[in-house]
């Protein structure tokens, strides 16, 4: 659907069959962090996303002509420190996706936001504004708020990790009830008060814009479950296909016993592609081992929690090097080949889509874009 969305649109709403992200490809994909300077990887290595439009416009044009099913930007307000300081230079998700709805025309646009950086009413305004610009391309990533020191930034206080979750089921109550109630009114909760509250234009998605969220806590598990169309999760590189269905089929499970919905379920990896596997190992090395921030991503330990006696010497060393390559996501390194099954194998463990990134990220696409989309379309993952 192009962006100048007809008054026929306007009228009878976007159903959610028409929404890529609900489409019949076996694995959806998007694009991840392409709006923050090196990408997810902490690495100064030559390559890195600079942090520039200009570079993130080609990206997301990039997947824009490969179909992939959303662009996913993080939300940053301060960098970590080190040689990078990473996630220091970043564009702010809401505005990013209103520019490049503009610019693509199959992608889902999210925006992450971060719910104690911006208030409810405006956030529900924003959204709704971005739907109609994209022509029904919208979707909200929602964040409940980690890092202490750019949730200082905002003059409000850092709540306990349950207590945050509290918060932001009424943000998103009120949220979705401007996004869908046609009357005027009233929510007075525990963090947030709002009197004759409406929304005009509502956002042109029916009933409303999809909604993801990473939870991998309990709280954040039944959170998900409860009140997102997507859940977002994680898997270490030693997992078996086993231990990431099961891990899939858990969320699953919690929103149809519990809550009586079907979720989706969505996993990330990063991406290092060669020739020949071993091309692609001294590429790994180049941007994890060579030209890694180490004290950015010592930093990102602490700030995230993460404690070595928790781990294996072996373990601990492999989370520092999938956090320094891409987020910590899950790692597909090697030919377009092994590249290709390792996605399948992802797919068959029961993921319905991955958010991609790559720490040299604009070629890394464009040699997804060239050996194994190709490959993937021929498996029938595409």
């Amino acid at each position: 659907m192009l962006v100048d969305s007809t008054n026929k649109v306007a009228a009878e709403g976007v159903p959610r069959t028409s929404n890529p992200l609900y489409g019949d490809r076996k694995l959806k994909l998007a694009t991840f962090g392409s709006n923050v300077k090196s990408g997810c990887a902490i690495t100064s290595g030559e390559g890195a996303l600079p942090g520039d439009w200009p570079t993130s416009l080609r990206i997301a044009r990039l997947a824009d002509a490969m179909e992939f099913e959303a662009i996913v930007p993080v939300g940053r307000f301060r960098g970590v420190g080190g040689e990078t300081d990473y996630g220091g230079t970043s564009f702010e998700p809401y505005t990013f996706a209103a520019a490049l709805a503009s610019q693509t025309e199959h992608p889902m646009l999210f925006s992450t936001s971060h719910v104690p950086t911006i208030h409810p009413v405006l956030a529900a305004k924003q959204a709704a504004t971005i739907d109609h610009v994209s022509g029904g391309r919208f979707a909200l990533n929602i964040v409940t708020g980690w890092n202490k020191i750019e949730i200082e930034m905002f003059g409000v206080p850092m709540l306990e990790h349950d207590t945050r979750y509290d918060c932001a089921v009424e943000w998103l109550e009120i949220v979705k009830r401007l996004w869908t109630e046609d009357e005027p009114f009233d929510y007075e909760g525990r963090f947030y008060k709002v009197a004759k509250a409406l929304l005009k234009p509502q956002p042109l998605q029916s009933p409303h814009p999809p909604i993801m969220c990473a939870g991998g806590s309990p709280k954040g598990r039944h959170f998900a479950a409860k009140y997102c169309d997507m859940v977002f999760t994680g898997f270490e590189r030693r997992a078996t296909k086993d231990d990431m269905a099961k891990n899939v089929e858990s969320f699953r499970e919690i929103a149809r016993t519990e809550y009586g919905r079907e979720i989706k379920v969505w996993s990330s990896a990063y991406i290092v592609q060669g020739e020949t596997e071993a091309e692609a190992r001294r590429l790994f090395d180049y941007f994890v081992r060579e030209r890694a921030d180490t004290v950015g991503a010592d930093n990102m330990v602490k700030m995230l929690g993460l404690h070595s006696q928790s781990w294996s010497k072996e373990g601990f060393e492999n989370l520092k090097q999938d956090l320094i390559a891409g987020w910590g996501a899950y790692p597909l390194v090697g030919t377009a080949e092994q590249i290709r099954d390792g996605l399948q194998l992802l797919s068959d463990a029961g993921v319905d889509g991955l958010v991609l990134s790559w720490p040299g990220y604009e070629s890394g696409i464009e040699q997804f874009a060239q050996k194994v989309l190709p490959l993937l379309k021929q498996s029938g993952l595409r």
